[in-house]
């Protein structure tokens, strides 16, 4: 009985190459748009979670959120290959955190005027920034 090889043992190289061509392409405006829509979305819940959190587990808490938003926004830039995606979860998370800091109808602020409350003010904007 005879071994043929097939053609993915022959040229293993061609489904690694065409993985790698897949991803240096850019997405379509459709799906630009739809990934921001979903970017904005996560970033809203991750900015409210971590608003909540910062403050109740001081200071690692703040360190987790900050490493949380960084970790976000870098990985939708990478898996989504365009700065669009991470600029709109970038605009989810600070826009959640800035709701957040306002004084809500009863005077309460989730967000404490202290360094706790300014780092995380400008971190994310400063980590959505670089």
């Amino acid at each position: 009985m005879q071994n043929t090889p097939s053609s993915a043992e022959t040229h293993p190289s061609t489904s690694q190459e065409s993985a790698a061509d897949a991803v240096s392409e850019p997405l379509g405006a459709g799906a630009t748009l739809l990934s921001s829509v979903f970017a904005v979305l996560v970033g809203i819940v991750v900015g409210v979670i971590t608003t909540f959190t910062h403050s109740l587990l001081a200071p690692w808490g703040l360190v987790a959120g900050l490493a949380i938003v960084a970790a976000l926004i870098g990985g939708f830039r990478l898996v989504f290959g365009s700065r669009v995606v991470g600029a709109a979860a970038a605009l989810g998370i600070v826009g959640a955190a800035a709701a957040l800091a306002l004084p809500g109808a009863g005077g309460a602020v989730l967000t404490l005027d202290g360094i706790s409350g300014w780092v995380w003010a400008l971190g994310p904007v400063v980590i959505a920034l670089i």
